[in-house]
Parts: C-alpha cells; sequence; structure tokens
C-alpha cells in the first residue's frame, strides 16, 4: 500500500476532480493526459456557488467552457478540499434543460419572446400598481444584486415588500444576535475550530451540510489531539458516528436545556462572575431590566430533574454540559444552523445559547464562541449586510427609524420622505399577500419558492391569477406559475460578490459567457427600471430628476448599462459595490473597495486601513487589538449594545411546547432537512448526473422500532400524512440517518415529493421565520 502525505493527496484529490470534469470516466488516465487535456485551460478564482462555507475554488475555463473545477489552496476556509458539490459545481451549468430565452404565458402556456418584450411587460404591470408589487430573492443574490434590488423597490417604487428566502433560514439568528449583542452576525470566526478542544453542534449536522468545516475539526480528531465533540439532536446522523457523546433531546426542548446548563452555573458558581458583572446584564423576557439574583429565581423551574421530563436528556448528560461550560480551561464552540433557527422560538434558543457563553466566558476568545452557521453563499453578505428584508435598510438600518431613511435616501440621492416608514410584508405573510391579492404582483429572483416554502397549498397554488415574474436557470416548481420567465446568468456567467459565514467578502470575475440569451439578474431589474422611467414613472427619478440608476465611467460620461451590449462592456457590479460601501460603515461593518477583494481570498470585516495604507480584517469582532473599533483598555467590548454600556444581554426566555405535537390521529413528529448530495431544493444539483445518481430521491428514515410496528422496511412505501397534505415516500431503516422513536426525517430536494405539502407556516413571532423541523403527521403503510 501506497503512503500519501496530506499533502500529496490533496494534489491528487484536485487532479481526480479534474479528471471527472473533463469526462475522463477513469481512473487509469495519468497526470501526463490530464495536462494534455488541460493545455490551455485559464484558471481563475471564485467562491463556490452552494452553501454559506464559502470554500475557495479554482476554475478552469477552456473554449468559453468550464471543464475544470479544484479546490483553491490559497483560501483559508477550505485550504484546498471541496465537498462532494463543490467537485461538481461547474457541472451545474449544463444541465440539459437550461432556460435560454424569456417566456410570456400565452393562452395558458409559455412561449418564447423577446427581451423588450419582456421587460415591457413587467414594466407596464407595475406602474398598473407599483406598491403592491413584491420582490422575493435569495441568500443566492450576490450583494450588487441584492443592493440593486433593493434600491429599486425602496427606492423606486416607495415599497418595502421585498424579503429573501433567508427570511427562511437564518432569521432566527439575525433577531438573536440584536438582541443580544446590539447588532447582527457572528463575533467568532472559522479559526476558532482550530483552537477550540470542545464542539457542542446545537441540532447541526455539519458532517453533511458543512463538510468544509466539520473536516477542519475532525482532522485534528484523526490526528489525536485532544478535542471532544457533543452531538445534541433528535436523531442519529453521520455526525453522530464521529462524536464523543451523542444526546438525544425531544424536539423543541432544547430551549429547557440550555436553561438546565445556565441553573448549575449559578447553582455551582462555576460560571464567570467577573465577566458576567463587567460584560453582562440581564432582562425578563418581556424587556425589563433585573438582577442576577432575579434571574437565578428564574432558572429555579430548571433544575436537571425537571429539564429531563421535559427533554427526554437524562440528569447526568445536562449535568455534563454545564460542567463542561463550567471548566475554565475548556475552550468551548457551540455550532447550530437550521435546527435552532427553523423553530417557532427560534430567537429565543438563539438568545439561550449566548447566555451559557456569556455566563461562562466563553466568548471573545481564541475557541471560544456560540457560531451561528449559514447555508447560502450570500445570506450573511447579502440578505444581512445589505439587508434585503422587509423591516431593513443596507447596513443594519431599519424603515421605521426617520433618522436611518434619510442616511438612505442621501446617499441613493433621493428627495426626501421617499422611503416608505412602514415594513413590508415578511416571507410567510408576503406569499399569503399574493394569495389573498393584497400583493398583486412579485418578482421572484435566485429561489425556488413553489418547492420550498412551508405548507404549499397556502402559496403560489392560491395565486393564479396575480402577476408572477421568475428569473431562473432551469424549470422549477415556481417557474410553472409565472407569468414571465427571465433566463438568467449564473455564478462564472457573470461577476459577482458573496459574503459568507465568517463575515469573509469574496469577489470573482465573469469568466464564461451564459448560453442563448441569458442575461444577468442585476441588468433585468436595471433594464426594468430604465423602462419605467422611460413611462414616465417619477419613482425612478433621483432628487435631481435624473435616472435613479444613473452611473457613470470613469471620464464622467453617463453610461446607458440598460443596453445589453453597453453593461457587457462595463464592470457594473464595481460600480454598484462601492455605492454600496458607505452604508456599512455605521454599524461597524466596515468593507473594503472593490479592487482590494480582486487581490484577496477574501476579507472579514469589518475591514479598515492602517496607518500604512494597508487594508486590514477582523477575526475576532468585540475582541481589543483584533477588532479596531474596540477602544484600548476595554478587552472584550459589545460596543454596539443599544443602551451604550458596551454590554451583552442575557435573556430570561422560558422553555415553551410547539404550536403542534403528535396526537392520537397524527402520532409521528416530522423533521424536514437537507442531505450532502444536493443542495436546497435541487435545482442545480438535481442536474449533475453523479449527485443525481448517489441520491435520486427523496425517502423517509424511520427509527427501526416505529418501521417494525408499523410492518414496513426499507424500500416499502409509505403515506406520510399531516392536517395540511401528505405525499408517499419510500422508506429508509437504518439508513444515513436513524431518528429517534416517534420522529421521521424527509429531505426537501425532490421535486417529484413536495414535502412542503405536509409542513406547517407556524413561525417565530419574533424572526418570522417558519419552523420546518417539527409538525405532528400519520404514517400509513401503501
Amino acid at each position: 500500500m501506497t503512503n500519501f502525505t496530506r499533502r500529496e493527496f490533496l494534489k491528487m484529490s484536485a487532479q481526480m476532480a479534474a479528471l471527472a470534469a473533463l469526462g475522463l470516466s477513469t481512473l487509469n488516465s495519468t497526470v501526463a493526459e490530464a495536462e494534455e487535456v488541460a493545455d490551455g485551460l485559464t484558471w481563475q478564482k471564485a467562491p463556490c456557488r452552494f452553501c454559506g462555507t464559502g470554500c475557495g475554488v479554482m476554475v478552469g475555463v477552456k473554449k468559453g467552457r468550464v471543464v475544470a473545477v479544484q479546490g483553491d489552496r490559497e483560501n483559508p476556509v477550505n485550504r484546498g478540499l471541496l465537498c462532494a458539490k463543490g467537485y461538481h459545481v461547474g457541472a451545474a451549468l449544463y444541465g440539459a434543460d437550461r432556460l435560454k430565452r424569456p417566456m410570456l404565458r400565452k393562452g395558458g402556456k409559455l412561449q418564447p419572446v423577446s427581451w423588450d418584450l419582456a421587460i415591457n411587460t413587467i414594466a407596464d404591470k407595475i406602474v398598473e400598481d407599483p406598491t403592491r408589487f413584491a420582490i422575493y430573492g435569495s441568500g443566492q443574490w450576490t450583494i450588487p444584486e441584492g443592493f440593486t434590488a433593493m434600491k429599486f423597490l425602496k427606492g423606486g417604487l416607495g415599497s418595502n415588500h421585498i424579503d429573501p428566502n433567508a427570511r427562511l433560514c437564518m432569521a432566527s439568528a439575525v433577531v438573536g444576535f440584536i438582541k443580544t449583542f446590539g447588532v447582527d452576525e457572528p463575533s467568532g470566526c472559522y479559526d476558532d475550530l482550530d483552537s477550540c478542544d470542545t464542539v457542542i453542534c446545537w441540532g447541526n449536522n455539519w458532517a453533511e451540510m458543512h463538510p468544509i468545516l466539520y473536516s477542519r475539526f475532525i482532522d485534528r480528531k484523526n490526528k489525536f489531539e485532544k478535542v471532544t465533540m457533543v452531538d445534541m439532536a433528535t436523531r442519529r446522523t453521520r455526525t453522530t458516528e464521529a462524536a464523543d457523546h451523542y444526546i438525544e433531546f425531544r424536539p423543541q426542548s432544547d430551549l429547557a436545556i440550555a436553561n438546565g446548563i445556565c441553573y448549575l452555573l449559578l447553582k455551582n458558581k462555576t460560571y464567570d462572575a467577573k465577566f458576567v458583572a463587567e460584560r453582562a446584564r440581564f432582562k425578563s423576557n418581556d424587556g425589563k431590566d433585573i438582577t442576577l439574583d432575579q434571574y437565578f429565581e428564574f432558572l429555579k423551574d430548571y433544575t436537571p430533574e425537571k429539564v429531563s421530563k421535559i427533554s427526554n436528556v437524562p440528569v447526568g448528560q445536562i449535568k455534563m454540559l454545564a460542567d463542561i461550560f463550567a471548566d475554565p480551561k475548556r475552550k468551548v464552540v457551540s455550532l447550530w444552523c437550521m435546527g435552532m433557527n427553523q423553530h417557532t422560538r427560534g430567537t429565543w434558543i438563539n438568545n439561550l445559547v449566548y447566555n451559557v457563553h456569556l455566563l461562562a466566558g466563553k466568548i471573545g476568545k481564541p475557541g471560544s464562541t456560540p457560531f451561528s452557521l449559514t447555508g447560502q453563499p450570500s445570506a450573511c453578505g447579502t440578505c444581512r449586510e445589505v439587508g434585503t428584508l422587509a423591516h431593513a435598510l443596507p447596513g443594519g438600518r431599519v424603515v421605521k427609524n426617520e433618522g436611518h431613511r434619510k442616511e438612505a435616501e442621501e446617499l441613493w440621492n433621493l428627495k426626501p420622505g421617499t422611503i416608505n416608514p412602514k415594513p413590508g410584508f415578511h416571507t410567510v405573510k408576503m406569499f399569503k399577500a399574493l394569495a389573498s391579492g393584497d400583493i398583486t404582483g412579485m418578482w421572484v429572483q435566485v429561489t425556488n419558492p413553489g418547492q420550498s416554502m412551508p405548507n404549499l397549498n397556502l402559496t403560489l397554488q392560491k395565486a393564479n391569477d396575480r402577476f408572477f415574474v421568475v428569473s431562473e436557470i432551469y424549470p422549477t416548481a415556481t417557474t410553472k406559475y409565472a407569468d414571465v420567465v427571465l433566463p438568467s446568468s449564473t455564478w462564472v456567467e457573470k461577476n459577482g460578490l458573496f459574503g459568507n459565514t465568517e463575515r469573509r467578502t469574496q469577489q470573482w470575475f465573469k469568466m464564461i459567457e451564459p448560453p442563448g440569451e441569458a442575461r444577468d439578474d442585476v441588468w433585468q431589474m436595471l433594464a426594468v427600471a430604465r423602462k419605467l422611467y422611460e413611462k414616465g414613472f417619477e419613482g425612478m427619478k433621483n432628487k435631481d430628476g435624473e435616472f435613479l440608476f444613473t452611473m457613470r465611467d470613469e471620464k464622467g460620461k453617463e453610461i446607458h448599462h440598460w443596453k445589453w451590449d453597453v453593461y457587457k462592456k462595463h464592470n457594473i457590479d464595481k460600480i454598484l459595490f462601492e455605492e454600496y460601501r458607505p452604508f456599512t460603515t455605521k454599524k461597524h461593518k466596515d468593507i473594503a473597495p472593490y479592487d482590494v477583494y480582486v487581490e484577496n481570498r477574501g476579507l472579514r470585516w469589518p475591514v479598515v486601513q492602517n496607518g500604512n495604507g494597508q487594508w486590514k480584517e477582523t477575526k475576532r469582532r468585540f475582541v481589543e487589538g483584533e477588532d479596531p473599533f474596540v477602544e484600548k483598555g476595554d478587552g472584550i467590548s459589545f460596543y454596539m449594545a443599544k443602551a451604550g454600556d458596551k454590554k451583552a444581554i442575557i435573556w430570561a426566555r422560558p422553555y415553551e411546547a410547539p404550536p403542534e405535537v403528535p396526537d392520537e390521529q397524527y402520532p409521528f413528529w416530522l423533521c424536514t432537512g437537507r442531505v450532502l448530495e444536493h443542495w436546497h431544493t435541487g435545482t442545480m444539483t438535481g442536474r449533475v448526473k453523479e449527485l443525481k445518481n448517489a441520491m435520486p430521491h427523496a425517502f423517509v428514515d424511520i427509527h427501526p422500532a416505529d418501521a417494525e410496528n408499523l410492518g414496513v422496511y426499507n424500500g416499502d412505501r409509505v403515506r406520510i400524512k399531516s392536517r395540511r397534505g401528505s405525499i408517499t415516500l419510500p422508506v429508509s431503516v437504518n439508513g444515513r440517518s436513524v431518528p429517534q422513536k416517534g420522529l421521521v426525517f424527509v429531505p426537501f430536494f425532490d421535486e417529484a415529493k413536495l414535502i412542503n405539502q405536509v409542513t406547517l407556516e407556524a413561525y417565530c413571532p419574533l424572526s418570522k421565520e417558519p419552523d420546518y423541523k417539527k409538525c405532528a403527521v400519520l404514517i400509513e403503510k401503501v
């Protein structure tokens, strides 16, 4: 057997991936053959198109096609590694059914039309009812795309009916950060995975959902470093296989567990009293200031015995968790994603995990941080930082705040009073409004709500008479409802910038032409804006009477970017990014000039210029010596606290049962989620042969005891039925995941099996994020 060093293994993995992408189907191809085939390739950097990790990819282009992909060894995120999806990201561009021409519905059927007709049709419909026209976007929007949509709707149409699909995945994390720290986004970074000794997964299957970050930690374990992983979950997964401890809890009882940890830290006086006194304050659930003693009185309802009764977690495991946080020498990273965020009390559980870290003093130190992971490549950079939300404005501003509105109007050169102070509809309410007629038109870009919305029976299925525009790259469950379908460029078919989970902004250049007549989403919106301007629509004029999206070249000459041939000759992304930059300084989310990102593998904000003129990133926020906005002598400073005292808030949040629980009629829990091979609704990964073959269709994971009681086994078909709908799926027993008894798991990537016809649309009242992890279902053998 040949022994390989890690460096040699990485090199071979990259070569094999490139060979596969080039169509060399066997492993007998030599390196020399690969180099011969690869002759003439040009390689450029780009972040991966899929999840929020933000892995660096080297993209090989030959004769106008992406023909090879390998991990970027110079990118500090992934250090040359990619996951199964990442190695196939280039193939996602080349599905046989790629959309290539604009289409307009005529006589009930979508028919090819010219871009002029499509753009004119959209503009005419918007003019009819501009304030009831909505935009539904995505954490896959690039930063310039999201910024354009915000200015178009909030600055141009005078409406706030814009929201992203990120409302469905990270809104609870956003509100949780703001409620605790006064500002959004993680204080820690991926480097903490290299220096921590303990990772606690709060309902997070990172082995499949964030495999590169998982490998970054597990590699340390494989090198016999003394590191520990605790997997807290409602089902056993691939993460569990590598965990040192598995803690299985009843759905929603994570609220009680977190409070139970806090109770033990205070009861045993093992909390960091100095840190808490200097850097935290306490609030009741209704927002009133309370004392430490009053907070402890609240926690007396969460003794280990009471928590065990609620959660079904043994008392010993609850005490073990408290002991981990009590040990001053332990460096602990808490990780979570959809398990906590997609929760009818998602904001509360985010707050409670922060409580644990604040009481233990395990924040703002290398290897100790609470860290919320994201699922989309720019959910942070676009949705959270640009602020493409119904209540928000760029840079952490909100529409309700008069001062914030004035600042945005000045930066956008709008007439005073242009921005509407009333927040628009959040995602769930927006689609209900589309069905009811309170929203009369909608433009969807870079997402597939016809498959991903909870309780699909309440959304597009009831909105057939509304005007509906979809910008897409493939036919989806959403395009079938569209009146207008616009073929879009994607990934390296256009310029772009993403912002990942650790606040890292990354840039890439266009490398290939889009197929057929497909065009950039930014151009599409600029073209409609210009058409509205030409029709005399006042909202598309700035306060000087010029076109709202007036752009000029370096010589001051106006760029007619609404003309596709002109747009292609200019880097419109750079102009939009530089227009966006001044918005970022208010909440100390400062970003560097565009050209700085061209020369780097991303930078973590805040990025500021030092005395030597160099642009420096920030590893950890709120930490003296790392965060440039922490004053000398403060050490750790939560300087964005709303009270101005530089203290984070420890909230007294109670346990609350979910709105729907199993009963005699519907005796099982249903949990939904993703699998390693597919990303979200499978629009892209479903077109990649290797990924599709590896995971061709959806299934339902069932506990072996439940399967025996139902009289089913692998491959048997069962009907999953809720109060809202039903689907039929094959059974998987002892497969990739094993749910706890009484719970079943179904992935949502399969367009032919829409599990969201079954799910519940109940959402967190603070974040408005729906709960895809808990509803009651009946399982019947077919």
